[in-house]
């Protein structure tokens, strides 16, 4: 890729807006009401906006190796917060994708070095759903549930924060949970259930 292409192609893209709407920038500079917040993985098929027939103003993304939401981390946790606390965003999509090498490589027995402790969360989630897991015996299709599993646990982690759970309760935020099919360009909804999660773990994890 020559770098000046991508400056070329921003120059045309400035026209292209400002040809079908003058004022796109100064509306734009104006500020952000996004009603999304994305969280996704950092592989370079997944755009966020694109895949949703978005654009720029309309979802607030985080991006990170497989998707995550682990709550010491200070950047995805900085971002929900933000995000929901401030932004006031009605909806929070965790995203993962099929053919995802965050997921593939914790299913691998392999020292990955720094990578290790990240990925170590993803083995956690194999391991939290083992017997499910290990009764499926084609590998496709069990790296297809555990990327699917991987972003049901993470909808969990994000149900467990309390920006989220005082959300929920004062203005009915929700949580989703998706998966992009990259084979076929589709966006799967997993269908999570934002109330029965919330009630199975209020015993232990309520905090508002």
């Amino acid at each position: 890729m020559d770098i000046k292409t991508v400056f070329q192609n921003n120059e045309k893209w400035i026209k292209d807006k400002l040809a079908t709407s003058p004022g796109y920038f100064e509306n734009l500079s104006k500020g952000q009401t996004p009603e999304l917040l994305f969280i996704g993985c950092s592989d370079s098929r997944v755009t966020a906006e694109e895949l949703m027939g978005l654009g720029p103003g309309d979802v607030f993304v985080h991006r990170n190796i497989a998707n995550m939401v682990i709550s010491i981390d200070l950047n995805v946790m900085s971002v929900v917060n933000y995000a929901v606390g401030h932004l006031k965003v009605k909806h929070v999509v965790v995203c993962g994708h099929y053919a995802c090498g965050g997921v593939k490589a914790a299913m691998q027995s392999e020292d990955l070095g720094i990578l290790n402790p990240w990925l170590r969360n993803i083995r956690d989630v194999y391991r939290i759903h083992r017997d499910e897991l290990n009764t499926i015996e084609d590998e496709e299709k069990k790296y297809d549930r555990l990327v699917e599993l991987n972003v049901q646990e993470q909808c969990v982690n994000l149900i467990k924060t309390a920006v989220v759970q005082k959300a929920n309760r004062d203005r009915g935020l929700v949580v989703h949970g998706w998966v992009f099919d990259v084979r076929s360009g589709k966006l799967i909804d997993l269908k999570i259930d934002f109330d029965k999660y919330l009630t199975d773990i209020m015993e232990i994890y309520k905090l508002d």
